[in-house]
């Protein structure tokens, strides 16, 4: 195999991707597809992500992932969650960070379900990063919630540290199984 498609129509996430590839596979190239798929209402980014990519793979057939990618704050139960893109959309952080004034519990987590689909069989990885979300946006850098979110054990967001984001985040950890089994096939 060499090489295999991210069906994303987010370059950002493309980007990110590529250079995780970049620094941990030789033998893959990373190639962008750019995907528009009006995706399914779940609560499941399993479900999400296996369904997209048997819509990519229909249109592109070749080896192919997907990734879904939520946010879950523990004191809105689990709001944004499956539906983090869109909140993101609308509201934004700013709305976010209204919705979260005052309280005091601001624990969150990114999970991201990577589904790869190979023409034969779908294979599934998943990464999760714990962390909080911040008082106020801060950074620059990252895109989506990187200006909000801070990992476990950690003083700054994503958006100021986009190398501590490139070595623990949701998608780093679900890109790395997939690397990891691409290496092995």
């Amino acid at each position: 195999m060499h090489d295999v498609y991210f069906a994303t129509g987010n370059l950002n996430k493309f980007k990110e991707a590529d250079e995780i590839f970049k620094r941990n596979i030789d033998r893959v190239t990373l190639k962008h597809f750019n995907f528009v798929h009006r995706e399914i209402r779940s609560d499941s980014l399993e479900e999400i992500a296996r369904e997209a990519v048997a819509a990519a793979y229909a249109q592109l057939r070749k080896p192919v992932f997907v990734e879904d990618t939520g946010l879950f704050i523990d004191a809105l139960n689990g709001f944004p969650g499956t539906y983090s893109a869109w909140v993101q959309k609308k509201i934004g952080c700013i709305g976010i960070l209204k919705l979260m004034k005052g309280e005091k519990k601001r624990s969150a987590r990114f999970e991201t379900c990577i589904a790869f689909n190979n023409g034969e069989e779908t294979h599934v990885f998943h990464g999760r990063c714990e962390g909080t979300i911040a008082e106020e946006e801060r950074g620059k850098s990252g895109f989506g919630y990187d200006s909000i979110f801070v990992p476990e054990g950690e003083t700054t967001t994503f958006a100021e540290n986009i190398e501590l984001k490139n070595k623990c985040s949701h998608r780093y950890k679900s890109l790395l199984e997939l690397i990891c089994y691409l290496k092995n096939v």
